[in-house]
């Protein structure tokens, strides 16, 4: 099955059928780390303004998911907004799905009139494909050091 083809980001409103079905998704998902946090997220539903999550949904099943925030896991209040909480099952990783979320987070932000969006990550040579340009070295809350990214929205 070419899971590209299938594939579909959508924008998880809340009390949907949807955001149930990403809750359950983030409870059976392997990234132990943020698990706990995005759930409660999740569940308060706790976005204000522009801030939302997406899902990638395959064959009616959710796959993956991002979200577009005004705060990450760094005191940087200035710095904003993030793209955030990328995350694709074992199983549909390769086919660029995490790239199509956050090309789909960048649409929303440009339409939400932002010009650059930033990821924080430890990963080198990866975001880069996807058009952004480390910025610096940031220290998150638990004093570990991560990679600041930012992309221009054109």
């Amino acid at each position: 099955m070419d899971y590209i083809e299938a594939l579909e980001i959508r924008q998880v409103d809340k009390g949907t059928e949807l955001a149930e079905k990403l809750i359950r998704f983030v409870e059976n998902f392997s990234w132990e780390d943020v698990k706990d946090h995005m759930l409660g997220v999740l569940r308060e539903w706790a976005f204000t303004d522009w801030e939302t999550v997406f899902a990638a949904i395959a064959d009616g099943e959710i796959i993956g998911m991002s979200t577009i925030m005004k705060t990450d896991y760094y005191p940087l209040p200035e710095i904003y907004p993030w793209i955030s909480s990328v995350f694709v099952s074992e199983d549909y990783r390769g086919y660029r799905i995490s790239e199509k979320l956050i090309d789909f987070a960048n649409e929303y932000a440009r339409e939400s009139g932002f010009n650059r969006t930033y990821i924080p990550s430890t990963h080198i040579g990866l975001y880069e494909k996807y058009g952004y340009r480390y910025v610096k070295d940031i220290i998150n809350y638990e004093n570990e050091v991560d990679r600041l990214y930012v992309k221009e929205l054109i």
